[in-house]
């Protein structure tokens, strides 16, 4: 999602709510998870984007490998890490060439580029490979004030959101900043909704609303299609 886009209009959120129930049956898929297939992954890094990719791709295994053990705000701090060193945010236009694409973590991962989208796919994606339970996840959906807490400029955005208990305040990964700070810490943030396989929340609410997942589910379930087929079982 680009950060470029104008202010938070109505239409646009009830456009992102159907995109958003797609994502709900499309992630479903993804909570079951037994594997990973790191040499198909490598060999396919390899003939797409080179060697630089296939260095990545190790070391997103040894990642997660390292992580698998650790306690959960170790986790969170070593997966946004990662990605927040390595990945350039790149506009989808720009990086893509579509208005509005989703990157599978090794698309991510190939070109070291991506927007918000990207980076919260590819942050939950690896949290759930080493071991993160689902319901601790959410990916969310804000209006993220530009220039300061006290501008009037707002913009569309997403960020990856983990809950120690569903009523908890989420801490925040965030690609625009380095650290990962409480949600009651993040006054330039506003919540419109945020999902998982779950469930879809409206603002902040820890009631999951009800939605039909039946939903525009074709991008989606590309998606899931998409990174089956690079190795992601």
């Amino acid at each position: 999602m680009t950060l470029t886009r104008p202010l938070f209009q109505s239409n646009w959120i009830r456009r992102s709510l159907n995109r958003s129930a797609g994502v709900l049956f499309a992630l479903t898929l993804t909570t079951a998870l037994a594997k990973t297939d790191y040499v198909g992954m490598l060999a396919i890094a390899k003939e797409r984007y080179g060697e630089k990719a296939v260095a990545t791709v190790n070391d997103w295994q040894a990642l997660i490998n390292e992580v698998r053990p650790l306690a959960h705000k170790a986790k969170l701090e070593a997966v946004n890490d990662f990605f927040n060193n390595r990945v350039l945010f790149v506009d989808d236009i720009y990086n893509w060439k579509e208005s509005d694409y989703w990157a599978t973590p090794l698309e991510t991962m190939g070109v070291l580029k991506g927007d918000c989208e990207d980076f919260t796919i590819a942050k939950y994606m690896t949290l759930l490979l080493a071991g993160m339970p689902m319901e601790h996840l959410r990916l969310f959906y804000v209006k993220a004030k530009i220039g300061g807490v006290n501008s009037t400029l707002s913009q569309a955005h997403m960020v990856l959101s983990y809950y120690e208990k569903p009523t908890s305040a989420p801490l925040i990964l965030d690609n625009l900043i380095p650290d990962i700070k409480a949600a009651t810490n993040r006054p330039d943030l506003t919540p419109v909704f945020s999902f998982n396989s779950a469930g879809i929340w409206i603002g902040g609410s820890t009631t999951a609303a009800s939605n039909d997942p039946a939903a525009k589910l074709s991008r989606w379930s590309d998606l899931i299609e998409r990174m089956q087929n690079e190795g992601i079982q």
